[in-house]
């Protein structure tokens, strides 16, 4: 294939999702890619796998798309897998209390207008409609508050929906956890109505619906990919990134290649001088069991007062997902999985006392911390040299560390890596999504002062 009417050659390095959507956003556009991966399988903390013990296909997280995740989406129709998630027509989200056994559904109505938090049946129990508007403080929040200082942790609501929502999203606990950045969140999601909202997951597994097709398409439009390479220093000549040295040997950079960098960012601040990146992380634990759970019972849980917080239904396996996991990442992977079974098994209706065979993943650097001292250390996708990049989901998105934030940052490394000039060479959703994304970053950074 060749390059694009600007020419040379575009160089993405680490095959997460954040590099992959860079990656297939420059071959929709035309580019020559050249895709480089120090693992032996792409895409990151998002993909699926055989395990051995267990006998059966796992993820190895759990990763829930809302309807409203405009890039993300974008991603998908680009590889052409949008019909590879499934969910319900409208926004339905089931709770379980762990303390008292009660059920309840959470059932946001598809327009803008929120007339669902007058009805009991579609809000919180024990909530009144007005309970909802304290959701406004976020957005009026000092740019250094927590969510905690901000929201009412004495109210029902805080415990039975804001605590559940800021933990997932931003991994972090809400006495950590950006008051601004829950905002962002609320903004996107139930802001824009329960058509915004419906729970998509994929209907196979991650690597089916994110990465596998991406490859596909890479390889269709003559991207060169090499996996088991990594990048262990880089060189520069002036205002410019000149070689790419990896284990494997050097790669020297013309004058019209361009590089972009989604490497975690550890190895980005390692590599690239003078880089300020997050340097607080949470942790995530991910428990995977053996165990079909009747078709009928909802496709994911969200637990009050328990240990687990979301468990998802998928083929022959229930799988747990315990966000800002801190206070247990360090226990044996034994006690856990007895531990978070008693909360499957109550939540799901399952009789059985005795965890069944079950997979522990612990991922102690999951995600930057998404306190206001580390938002401030996010560094932006441009660089001082002019073929440089940076892309991944610690940059500055004004998202969080999700799904969406790093195909977002993958999308605007693309745009900034396109020479001026030849926008026009990019596909019309794509230029729609890059844009949609520049707006909605520039009103974040707008509207949040940095912190003094």
């Amino acid at each position: 294939m060749k390059a694009g009417p600007a020419g040379g050659l575009m160089h993405v390095v680490g095959a997460g999702l954040a590099g992959l959507a860079a990656a297939v956003a420059l071959a929709a556009a035309g580019r020559e890619v050249r895709l480089y991966e120090a693992s032996s399988h792409a895409g990151g903390r998002c993909r699926s796998y055989i395990d051995a013990e267990l006998g059966c296909r796992i993820d190895n997280g759990n990763h829930l798309l809302l309807s409203g995740n405009r890039r993300a989406f974008t991603y998908l129709e680009l590889i052409g897998a949008r019909d590879t998630v499934e969910g319900p027509a409208d926004a339905v989200f089931a709770f379980f209390d762990a303390k008292t056994g009660r059920r309840w559904l959470v059932r946001p109505n598809l327009g803008r207008v929120p007339w669902w938090i007058l009805s009991r049946r579609r809000r919180v129990p024990d909530t009144r409609a007005a309970d909802y508007l304290e959701a406004l403080a976020l957005w009026r929040a000092h740019p250094g508050a927590r969510v905690s200082e901000v929201l009412d942790k004495t109210r029902p609501l805080f415990a039975r929906l804001w605590q559940p929502l800021a933990v997932a999203a931003l991994n972090s606990g809400v006495e950590e956890a950006s008051a601004r950045l829950l905002w962002r969140i609320l903004s996107e999601t139930l802001g824009r109505g329960g058509a915004a909202c419906r729970p998509l997951v994929p209907r196979q597994g991650l690597s089916e619906t994110f990465v596998d097709p991406a490859l596909d398409v890479l390889r269709r439009r003559g991207a060169r990919m090499q996996f088991g390479v990594r990048l262990r220093a880089l060189e520069f000549a002036g205002d410019r990134l000149s070689v790419l040295r990896f284990d494997s040997g050097p790669v020297e950079l013309a004058a019209d290649d361009r590089v972009i960098l989604a490497t975690p960012a550890a190895v980005a601040a390692r590599l690239v001088p003078g880089l300020t990146v997050p340097e607080l992380y949470s942790p995530i634990v991910n428990a995977h069991f053996r165990c079909a759970a009747p078709p009928t019972t909802p496709a994911f849980v969200g637990v009050i007062g328990g240990t687990a917080e979301w468990i998802f239904r998928k083929p022959g396996v229930l799988s747990v997902t315990v966000s800002a996991a801190g206070r247990m990442v360090d226990r044996a992977a034994s006690d856990l999985g007895q531990f978070l079974w008693r909360d499957v098994a109550a939540a799901y209706g399952i009789r059985s006392i005795t965890a069944p065979p079950a997979r522990i993943v612990k991922e102690r650097r999951a995600t930057f911390l998404a306190s206001p001292d580390q938002l401030s250390r996010r560094p932006a996708a441009t660089t001082r040299w002019g073929n440089l990049m940076l892309a991944g989901d610690y940059t500055d998105t004004g998202l969080p560390a999700t799904i969406e934030g790093a195909i977002g940052s993958g999308f605007t490394a693309a745009q900034g890596s396109v020479v001026a000039g030849d926008a026009g060479s990019l596909p019309a959703k794509l230029q729609g999504a890059w844009l949609r994304a520049a707006i909605g970053t520039r009103i974040w950074r707008e509207q949040t002062p940095k912190l003094q």
